[in-house]
């Protein structure tokens, strides 16, 4: 009896500490997986019936692919048509990486363990929205395809806004920097330009038929935003900022060359042209989505293919550009010279 006495205090403590450890690992499990919580997604959802079960809802996804540019089209394509369908939608741990540094994006990830245990059914999507996209059959579907678009999610303007709302402290940094640009300047208009580069000079002409864009088109867009306001500051952006410093008038005293172009860590960049009152793009998913959140109004430039550019099979401009957008033509003469600049 002395013997089990004396043995119960050390078996306490062995099971509180078993408890514990137990406990710690649950809910280490909870923060890196999502999807082990298991709760019903329906209670976040007023609009759906608490009745239905998670298995009634199904699960869908989409490819996590390139960088953040696609990576938000995706997400948003996801989030309206998983709405539509009337599923249940959940992101990759990849793309949550991406998107969750910058944003308070909402749906739950699904991680890579129950990923490789669910029979998937591969959706191929283009581009653009069709009707069929409505009724895509099956409860656990993989979207695929590099989705863009606004006539998927226009709809739902104000819901994706939310989902791409910035983090507190990324917002501030970005207000703080373009305060800084006022100057003296009483009614200051922070235009943000996004100058695509990269890869995209070469694949442009080489494979695509088509331009980037050059220095006229830039002086043609600055030009439009001086002449309709009183002191506008132009925050450039860009994957290649020494052709930006070469080609873009800064005599103005109104061009700052504010971004440091690193494809790897694009945040900085995307949230000060989100942050601008009006935007300037040239071509890009980045540009695209920077005058989507931005709002105000979007210079973009327009028709920058040939006519037969095997581009335009898989591009709608009418499906990317919205038609309040300002596009202003590209010069194709080099191209249709045969030579390229």
């Amino acid at each position: 009896m002395k013997l089990l006495v004396s043995f119960q205090p050390s078996l306490f403590i062995t099971v509180c500490l078993l408890v514990i450890l137990m406990a710690s690992a649950l809910l280490c499990l909870d923060s890196q997986f999502p999807i082990l919580r298991w709760r019903n997604p329906l209670l976040n959802d007023p609009g759906q019936s608490p009745s239905a079960s998670f298995k009634e809802l199904g699960m869908w996804t989409v490819n996590s692919a390139g960088r953040l540019g696609n990576q938000m089209g995706e997400y948003a394509t996801l989030y309206a048509l998983a709405k539509m369908n009337g599923r249940q939608a959940y992101i990759l741990p990849e793309m949550h990486q991406q998107l969750a540094p910058l944003f308070r994006i909402t749906l739950p990830v699904l991680s890579r363990f129950m990923a490789s245990r669910i029979p998937w059914k591969d959706y191929e999507l283009h581009d653009w929205m069709s009707e069929e996209y409505r009724h895509i059959e099956g409860k656990y579907v993989w979207l695929t395809g590099y989705p863009c678009s606004w006539t998927f999610y226009h709809h739902l303007r104000q819901e994706i806004l939310q989902e791409f709302s910035f983090h507190d402290h990324v917002k501030k940094e970005a207000n703080r920097y373009l305060a800084g640009l006022r100057g003296q300047r009483q009614n200051v208009t922070y235009v943000g330009v996004h100058v695509r580069r990269g890869d995209y000079v070469r694949v442009m002409t080489k494979k695509w038929k088509g331009v980037v864009a050059d220095k006229a088109y830039l002086e043609k867009a600055m030009g439009y935003f001086r002449a309709k306001y009183q002191e506008p500051v132009f925050v450039v952006t860009s994957n290649g900022m020494q052709w930006c410093r070469d080609n873009i008038d800064a005599s103005w005293g109104d061009v700052y060359f504010s971004g440091d172009g690193k494809e790897s860590s694009p945040g900085r960049d995307f949230a000060l042209l989100a942050h601008c009152n009006h935007t300037i793009m040239t071509i890009g998913t980045f540009g695209i989505w920077a005058g989507y959140l931005a709002g105000g109004e979007t210079v973009y430039l327009a028709n920058y293919t040939l006519p037969d550019s095997p581009f335009l099979e898989i591009f709608k401009p009418w499906a990317t550009f919205l038609p309040e957008w300002i596009g202003i033509d590209a010069d194709l003469s080099l191209l249709r010279s045969g030579t390229s600049g």
